[in-house]
């Protein structure tokens, strides 16, 4: 190859690898800063495609992971209503017995009826102010709930649980109790008997939706585990892989400014055979 001083190809082929080892270099950088091993579709797009639709996935499923945790929330705090109501129960039973028996006098009854009339009113208050959020949930008009629990439309990603608890005094009977005698106070022990098994099949109608959902956050946690895995392995950056790479590119990048410095001495080299 003849001396040329208009063109230099040393140089353009140098300037050329120069371009590729900063390409290559800039690239490692970028995926270490950004922790993805995809910084643009080029680098793998069936691979951005399948991780896109994953992250979406995972974030659908982390939402309906709230959505089941809200709702056990919401049977917890009925349930939190319904507990306090039997206990309400339980000690008005007490007061029917001790009313029964004429180890106390009608005075002292009297004292009882208005514990008892007291109580029966708290009761009514807890059934009509337990709420989650707007929704009061022990006066009747929950209705039917769904709770949707997957990352997904379709029927299959909704829990349907329809809501009939009502705890009202009224409705469980312990709004007619009378202890003022021991005829009265007898008769109230069946209707305060018969006001707790309802609450225990409320409280076990709200166990069974509980125990349910427990079961389906359990499952999104293991789907979410999984999905983040996959997306891992496709997305994050292999640090030790790319930390070589740009490594190797600083080097080669280094040598490549070293030849193109040569290089761009050649057209000199000519000027020496004109003087």
């Amino acid at each position: 190859m003849g001396l040329r001083i208009t063109t230099n190809l040393p140089s353009i082929s140098a300037q050329r690898v120069l371009e590729v080892q900063q390409k290559r270099m800039t690239h490692a950088t970028q995926k270490l800063a950004s922790g993805s091993r995809i910084v643009q579709a080029a680098d793998d797009a069936a691979g951005l495609s399948i991780s896109e639709f994953l992250k979406g996935q995972t974030r659908g499923i982390a939402m309906a992971r709230n959505n089941a945790f809200n709702a056990g929330s919401s049977i917890q705090v009925a349930e939190g209503g319904l507990n306090e109501i039997n206990n309400i129960l339980i000690r008005m039973r007490e007061l029917g017995i001790q009313a029964a028996s004429d180890t106390i006098g009608d005075k002292e009854r009297q004292f009882l009826g208005e514990e008892a009339k007291q109580l029966t009113e708290e009761a009514d208050r807890i059934a009509n102010t337990t709420q989650f959020g707007s929704r009061k949930l022990l006066d009747g008009s929950g209705g039917e709930l769904e709770f949707h629990v997957g990352a997904f439309a379709g029927e299959e990603n909704v829990i349907k649980y329809t809501s009939s608890t009502d705890a009202r005094a009224d409705e469980l009977g312990i709004n007619r109790i009378d202890v003022g005698d021991k005829h009265s106070a007898r008769e109230s022990l069946q209707v305060v008997d018969d006001a707790l098994q309802r609450i225990g099949e409320m409280r076990a109608n709200f166990g069974s939706i509980q125990s349910r959902l427990n079961a389906t956050v359990s499952n999104l946690d293991i789907q979410y585990e999984n999905l983040s895995a996959a997306n891992s392995r496709i997305r994050d950056t292999d640090v030790a892989k790319e930390t070589a790479e740009m490594a190797s590119a600083q080097v080669l990048q280094q040598a490549a400014v070293s030849v193109l410095s040569q290089a761009n001495q050649f057209p000199g080299v000519a000027l020496k055979l004109i003087g």
